[in-house]
């Protein structure tokens, strides 16, 4: 019992559920699960981290899931953040080194144990991928704020609210300033995205809307910057500079870590990216982006004067997809200068379809999806979409993750494009377009064209995303016992209950075999419990192991941790911690037999043949090693209360991380009775698991 699978190197062992043990051949189990995936060329891309082979498909109808969770050796299996994992437990290192061998060389994660990066997908997943973790945490924000625009401009439109108003004014305010500060919000997500300084970020993104900076762009006058010339431009709800800054910028760190001494890194990390970014994004991303804007726009015209339903059409399909970029700011002074010349801008015409398309599809997919989270984002996203003309919630919370409503929206839009294009709809004044902006649309060309491919557009990319959608599975729905917790092994006893005292650790009673007055005694030794062994009389010893907390927090129950794999207990029962101070401590006295190469696992083995690991943070394996400092190697004996690793968590909390410390008795399965102390506050080195091997 105490030859746990932490040990085991080629071969180990598994319970197979009925008391008997089966050796696990882990490179046959690397042959097994890529033949249950569907071979390697459905495999993009293999990685591992401590516990889990994480592949990225190609076509998950491939893969057999149920398959794959019931090979030997295989805890279970989960679909999260793009990947589908299979979690192995401490010998899934050996599994990726068979695994990886099997596939091409450009599928390889790169012989990188613990690094998710070179991860191959096709770039429209990646585009998407990139895009929704960036928008994501903001899109709820965004639909609010939406809709609050949406009602704001229909108390304008009834006559109710009056635009010259310091009340509408406030209001507006209010409404606008998500859209108008767009970039700063997308720099604390694009900051997490990336692994870079939020703050940092942040600043570079005020930068950009600074109020001297914006009277530069509005003046028209020649800009300089130390002799270079600086073509402005308005970054107000910019997306793509701010994007791309975050990306410029993760490189211009990591090789300042590099080189800068750390006696003076925390300011001048700081200094230089600020000096360096905000004039490279002003130089160089800014008049990319516009330029690119701007030649769609010559080019739409052109074909506008060719072809009216010609223009129309690519007008109509494109104008969202210059959302998503941000590109569609570029066609903005072609708007402005239309209107201020010849009173009208054809250009404005088509993009109405457009809109009123991406909102309809939206409103398709709350009236169909069986996701009550997806309609309650989808019913205001579509609200205001059509409403107020504001779509990001729509496209970045709904249409984009889902990819066919948005596809659907932009055929609708290209069909009612082509058909106001016929017909020579423009708008006479600048609005948003939307449906409460139509009397902008009546003075210019045929309105009745107008409203009929407003009416069109939004009748084809409703319909089409009603018929075609995705359902998704009902958010009430257990998942599959495969893609989620797996049940404890059927030899595996639950806990007896205990008395409190020796939830704490303070004094363990053994039921089993012991006679009047036998009782165990932890030792404590500078505030840490040691293993305590139990006289039980004729029944022999029984030792129990106090396995005390790594880090000072509070404590909270396995099930509690915002990880589904941690809390089903499929790797063993334990607990989480929330941290309070940055050094974490070996829980055991033992031996280090694995050690994350990023530094945020470890693998320890006691003399009692109790094995665990000590997790540091949900999804820290993407920050790479950064903010993480080891102490330990593999192969190193430590007593308890010996450090680990120091983690700056303020840090990991900036980044976007959980920072959740996570203990979990590994080898559970094959020890008498592992009882978790109770959650509230725990000092570091106090009894958190109490196991009797």
């Amino acid at each position: 019992m105490t030859n746990g699978a932490l040990h085991d190197d080629v071969r180990g062992v598994t319970d197979k559920g009925d008391g008997s043990m089966a050796k696990v051949d882990y490179p046959a189990l690397a042959d097994d699960i890529l033949v249950k995936v569907g071979g390697a060329e459905n495999v993009e891309n293999a990685t591992h981290c401590i516990t889990r082979l994480r592949l990225r498909i190609r076509d998950m109808e491939k893969v057999d899931k149920q398959a794959v969770g019931q090979l030997p050796g295989v805890i279970t299996v989960v679909e999260a953040g793009g990947q589908f994992q299979v979690v192995i437990g401490d010998n899934v290192g050996t599994v990726y080194n068979a695994f990886a061998r099997r596939l091409p060389d450009d599928a390889e994660g790169a012989g990188s144990s613990e690094k998710q990066s070179g991860q191959k997908q096709s770039l429209v997943n990646q585009f998407i991928q990139l895009i929704s973790s960036i928008f994501l945490p903001v899109v709820w924000t965004l639909a609010g704020a939406g809709l609050f625009k949406a009602f704001v401009a229909l108390a304008v439109t009834l006559g109710v609210l009056n635009p010259e108003s310091q009340t509408f004014t406030i209001l507006d305010a209010a409404a606008d300033s998500v859209l108008y500060f767009l970039p700063v919000l997308l720099a604390i997500t694009t900051a997490k995205r990336f692994g870079v300084n939020q703050f940092v970020l942040v600043a570079i993104a005020g930068a950009l809307l600074y109020p001297t900076i914006i009277a530069l762009n509005e003046t028209g006058e020649p800009v300089h910057f130390m002799g270079i010339p600086v073509i402005m431009t308005s970054y107000v709800s910019s997306v793509i500079p701010i994007i791309v800054a975050g990306w410029l910028l993760s490189y211009l760190e990591r090789g300042m870590e590099k080189i800068l001494p750390t006696a003076i890194r925390n300011f001048t990390k700081p200094l230089i990216s600020l000096f360096v970014m905000v004039p490279l994004v002003l130089i160089l991303i800014g008049p990319i982006s516009t330029y690119a804007a701007q030649g769609l726009a010559g080019g739409i015209t052109y074909l506008f004067n060719l072809a009216p339903w010609l223009g129309g059409a690519l007008m109509g399909g494109l104008w969202q997809i210059l959302v998503i970029f941000g590109l569609h700011w570029g066609l903005v002074p072609i708007f402005v200068n239309d209107l201020t010349t010849v009173g009208y801008s054809l250009l404005a015409g088509p993009a109405i379809a457009a809109v009123l398309a991406q909102g309809a599809s939206t409103l398709a997919v709350f009236l169909r999806s069986r996701s009550a989270k997806r309609r309650q984002l989808a019913g205001p996203a579509a609200l205001s979409g059509i409403m107020a003309g504001v779509t990001e919630p729509a496209i970045y919370g709904v249409n984009l993750p889902l990819k066919r409503p948005l596809y659907f929206g932009v055929v609708g839009g290209a069909v009612g494009g082509a058909i106001i294009g016929i017909g020579c709809g423009a708008a006479n004044t600048f609005v948003v377009p939307s449906a409460l902006a139509l009397p902008a649309y009546m003075y210019v060309g045929s309105f009745a064209l107008t409203l009929i491919g407003c009416g069109v557009a939004m009748v084809i990319a409703f319909l089409l995303t009603f018929l075609f959608l995705d359902r998704e599975t009902p958010d009430d729905v257990a998942a599959p016992a495969t893609e989620a917790a797996v049940p404890a092994p059927p030899d595996q006893t639950a806990p007896a209950p205990q008395d409190p005292a020796a939830v704490t650790g303070a004094t363990t009673a053994v039921a089993a075999g012991s006679t009047a007055g036998s009782t165990s005694t932890a030792a404590q030794a500078g505030g840490r419990s040691s293993a305590a062994t139990i006289s039980t009389g004729t029944s022999g010893r029984t030792s129990v192991v106090d396995v005390v907390a790594p880090v000072s927090g509070r404590m909270v129950a396995l099930e509690e941790v915002p990880d589904k794999v941690f809390a089903s207990g499929a790797l063993g029962t334990g607990v989480g911690i929330v941290p309070e101070q940055n050094e974490v401590r070996s829980p055991i006295s033992g031996k280090v037999i694995s050690v994350a190469a990023s530094g945020h696992a470890f693998g320890l083995k006691s003399p009692d043949g109790v094995e665990l690991l000590v997790h540091i943070g949900i999804d820290t394996v993407e920050l790479k090693g950064q903010h993480f400092t080891n102490a330990v190697k593999k192969g190193d004996a430590v007593n308890a209360g010996d450090l680990l690793a120091t983690v700056d968590f303020d840090a990991v909390k900036v980044a976007g991380y959980d920072p959740t410390v996570i203990l979990t008795i590994t080898n559970t399965a094959k020890l008498q009775e592992v009882t978790p102390a109770v959650a509230g506050p725990v000092e570091v080195g106090a009894p958190a698991v109490v196991v009797i091997p």
